[in-house]
């Protein structure tokens, strides 16, 4: 079975990433989305979402940690998503993958992510054309959700996939109404696999080990993705695959401690404040103590502020 790490725009950044990988037991990253509108991306807005291109050997581009990285792209424009496409293949990408989930408002204003999912021809032409721009090797995915408003349209949805020249597909068991709210509906997930024949990865709602059993029971995929939940506990990867013990606290304040290397975001006291405390948020439904740590540091303005306190515990 293969763990993937799921992009989250805003939090699952490269240093994230990093950290996380090192930790051990993912198999896979996806990126934050890159927005795609009407031209081509530069190389620098590109290693800037993905610094990882920079590792980029002959099998594509990897953390530190050797986890191989793929970009995700966002858009609706088919050429210009093939373009772009091009692109990030030929920087080192370890794969293309596309965001056809997003449940984002202004993004799926702008006709972008999960409001693709009302359109099955869409998203065959844009699947399709990026199929067509890159090297036959290359692996292409996708990622989607049950549908936008209901889930009629899930399994055309996830066939169009398919028939554009995907080689696996990724869905985020609800539909875009629905947001994150639990229950997540595996047995879709089911339906979905059971209609296609490219592998699918389950995601939605895998907070632990036993989350993980059961996914798969339901679902009756091998391979998951995690987001929430390996920021909750660290080393989910590891607990799902390897039955390890949840990762202790201690360990986990030397993570906090470590995520401190922001220099690609410019100014440390903007960037790291708010990543720290949105990390904290997710930590406090696994540890009790990130919960009191949470509350010492919510008014802290500064980034040194922020370290002196976590060094401190």
């Amino acid at each position: 079975m293969r763990v993937v790490l799921a992009p989250m725009e805003g939090v699952l950044d490269h240093l994230m990433r990093e950290l996380l990988t090192k930790v051990g037991g993912y198999d896979l990253c996806i990126t934050e989305f890159i927005r795609v509108v009407d031209q081509v991306i530069s190389d620098k807005a590109f290693l800037r979402y993905c610094p990882e291109l920079n590792n980029a050997n002959v099998y594509g581009s990897t953390t530190q940690a050797g986890t191989p990285v793929r970009v995700q792209l966002l858009g609706q424009h088919p050429t210009c998503m093939a373009d772009n496409a091009a692109k990030v293949i030929e920087l080192g990408s370890h794969g293309v993958d596309i965001n056809f989930g997003c449940p984002s408002k202004m993004v799926n204003n702008n006709r972008g992510g999960a409001i693709l999912l009302k359109d099955p021809e869409n998203l065959y032409q844009i699947v399709s054309a990026i199929r067509k721009s890159v090297p036959e090797e290359t692996i292409v995915s996708a990622k989607i959700r049950l549908g936008y408003e209901d889930k009629s349209l899930a399994v055309e949805n996830a066939q169009a996939v398919e028939a554009a020249g995907a080689n696996e597909l990724t869905v985020h068991a609800r539909t875009k109404v629905e947001g994150y709210r639990p229950p997540a509906h595996w047995e879709w997930i089911g339906k979905i696999k059971q209609s296609i024949n490219i592998p699918v990865i389950a995601n939605g709602d895998i907070f632990s080990l036993n989350d993980a059993i059961k996914c798969r029971e339901v679902s009756g995929c091998q391979d998951i993705m995690v987001g929430r939940g390996a920021l909750m506990m660290p080393n989910l990867a590891q607990v799902i695959k390897e039955q390890a013990n949840v990762m202790p606290w201690s360990e986990v304040q030397k993570l906090l401690v470590n995520y401190t290397r922001c220099e690609t975001y410019g100014d440390k006291s903007k960037y790291y404040p708010n990543r720290i405390k949105q990390w904290l948020k997710y930590l406090k439904l696994e540890y009790t103590e990130a919960d009191t740590l949470f509350q010492e540091v919510r008014t802290l303005k500064t980034a040194q502020a922020i370290i002196d306190t976590l060094s401190c515990n």
